[in-house]
């Protein structure tokens, strides 16, 4: 069983810019994905990106290509998402997620998640 824990969240004006980081314990295995995934207040969990651990594959939601990046540290076992350009749409509780061998899903662990909030 893979531990997660994010970090990074907060309040942003519109336009700005934020990194969540998701370091994970345990045992990681190198070619499973790590993915973050948000849930606004009313809506579902929706996927916004995913990467393999060793980086040779990354994944966006429509929405967020192009503004977010994502990458990930092995040697540091953490998982980083850069938000810019961000947009009051992008204010939702992000979790992070491990252990699938597929870029969306499904994965078999989730961290506690951490909000940002994006001010128009």
């Amino acid at each position: 069983q893979v531990q997660l824990v994010e970090s990074g969240g907060g309040l942003v004006q519109a336009g700005g810019s934020l990194r969540l980081s998701c370091v994970a314990s345990g045992r990681i295995v190198g070619y499973h994905f790590m993915g973050w995934f948000r849930q606004a207040p009313g809506k579902d969990r929706e996927f916004v990106s995913s990467i393999n651990w060793r980086a040779y594959s990354t994944h966006y939601a429509d929405s967020v290509q192009g503004r977010f990046t994502i990458s990930s540290d092995y040697a540091k076992n953490t998982v980083y998402l850069q938000m810019n350009s961000l947009k009051p749409e992008d204010t939702a509780v992000y979790y992070c997620a491990s252990g699938s061998s597929a870029p969306m899903g499904p994965f078999a662990s989730w961290g506690q998640g951490t909000q940002v909030t994006v001010s128009s």
